[in-house]
């Protein structure tokens, strides 16, 4: 069965959140995503402080295949870093964004659509991307939101003629005119 995405754009402010940071595998990740959102919940809960939104895991993929990974959740004010537990920010701006209902293991497909979307779209990946986890793992069927920054691809032509237009502003500003 295939899935489709309904993927839209959306601006988002950035978030304020509490995370904690680890190099992993794939392999990894669901031990690591729980252990990282108990601790972040425990050092909340010791700051009187509730999260501002779901837990969230901002992946960053490097070509060794290890996973860079900020898993946490948003909050409502500035954090004290204890342990494992660092402050952090989500991104704000311009994004790609999709749900993924299903398997984790499924979700790569979202991060798929939203690429294809931002090609046709003439957008092109800014920044890392993230997924918010709107329902517990044991949920039959769980949502996981996918956000990808992005920003506006300009045609080459385009960036030809604005760097000509600079070239050609820069020797006007240069010119002496007389007294």
């Amino acid at each position: 069965m295939t899935t489709t995405y309904e993927v839209r754009l959306a601006d988002l402010q950035e978030q304020r959140a509490a995370v904690v940071c680890g190099r992993i595998t794939r392999d990894q990740i669901a031990d690591f995503l729980g252990g990282a959102f108990g601790e972040v919940m425990d050092l909340l809960a010791s700051q009187d402080m509730q999260p501002a939104g779901p837990p969230f895991a901002r992946y960053r993929f490097r070509d060794d295949g290890i996973l860079e990974v900020d898993a946490g959740f948003p909050v409502p004010a500035p954090v004290t870093p204890a342990g494992r537990v660092e402050a952090s920010t989500l991104p704000g701006g311009r994004v790609a964004t999709t749900m993924h209902v299903g398997d984790y293991a499924g979700v790569g497909s979202a991060y798929d659509a939203a690429s294809q979307f931002l090609t046709e779209e003439g957008y092109e990946v800014a920044d890392a991307p993230w997924e918010c986890y709107l329902d517990d793992p044991d949920v039959p069927a769980p949502r996981t939101e996918v956000f990808m920054p992005c920003r506006p691809v300009r045609a080459a032509a385009d960036r030809v003629a604005s760097v000509d237009q600079a070239d050609q502003a820069d020797q006007v500003d240069q010119v002496d005119y007389p007294n």
